[in-house]
């Protein structure tokens, strides 16, 4: 028989996926990868989302931490076409927690959106994607998550992907606010960019060091705000600002990131 499987990310859509079918699959399996390098906000979702539900969550964590792979791949920071960090701690975990058993893994991707999820390439693990098959959009995860009474994480008045902290899929703006939320966390991104020994350079944002872009931090939060407004417009007085936030932001930056990582 095989095992039902869901991974929680910290986000809204796996979250309300959670919701979706906990009564309908009792035997559902909860797990959350966790990276070592997660806010504090993402384990106090999690919290609730177990006192709400009354579920049990496994923790899956690799053997060896980030710090290590980063050595193991010579101080490179993962990127979006060198996502080392998804397959070392993420995908290898979920995959070691599955084993050779058959199991039907179920993905929070909603019918309104245009990307495709990769959970593993092993032959007994198998995706299905509930809200697409449903016709579930994105006022539909809302719905689900106010009605529960879980909501949306507390992160999400700045921040509107989960992830790790350092993800370098985050918006500038993002990494702004990461500054002002968390500036220790921030303090430890800055570190991994330092240089090399041997001279080498590398950056979480393309073009720029988390220094430099901290030093246009009036800009981009004058230009964050003005697109704000303008979707404020578009979407209408009444639009919840956590979603009117999560559009202008895709649409400051249309890069789709990893479905294990932020659904």
């Amino acid at each position: 028989m095989a095992r039902h499987i869901l991974g929680l990310s910290g986000g809204k859509d796996s979250t309300a996926l959670a919701v979706l079918m906990h009564d309908r699959l009792p035997q559902m399996e909860y797990f959350f990868c966790d990276t070592g390098k997660e806010l504090q906000e993402t384990y106090e979702y999690l919290d609730r989302i177990k006192a709400r539900l009354g579920i049990r969550i496994n923790y899956l964590s690799a053997e060896r931490g980030f710090d290590h792979w980063l050595s193991i791949y010579g101080g490179l920071l993962p990127s979006p076409k060198m996502r080392w960090c998804t397959k070392q701690l993420k995908i290898i975990p979920l995959e070691q927690f599955v084993g050779s058993d058959e199991a039907v893994s179920y993905v929070g991707i909603r019918a309104d959106e245009n990307r495709v999820g990769y959970i593993s390439t092993k032959p007994n693990i198998t995706a299905v994607f509930p809200f697409r098959d449903e016709g579930l959009v994105k006022a539909d995860i809302l719905r689900l998550l106010e009605d529960s009474g879980i909501g949306l994480p507390s992160y999400y008045r700045w921040r509107s992907r989960s992830g790790c902290f350092f993800c370098f899929f985050q918006r500038k703006y993002e990494w702004v606010r990461l500054a002002e939320e968390h500036p220790d966390l921030f303090a430890q991104a800055v570190a991994y960019e330092s240089s090399h020994s041997d001279g080498r350079r590398y950056t979480w944002t393309q073009g720029e060091t988390l220094m430099e872009l901290l030093a246009r931090r009036d800009a981009i939060v004058a230009e964050h705000e003005r697109s704000i407004a303008r979707m404020q417009t578009r979407r209408g007085p009444n639009a919840p600002l956590a979603e009117v936030l999560a559009a202008t932001l895709d649409e400051e930056d249309g890069n789709q990131p990893c479905i294990v990582c932020q659904v």
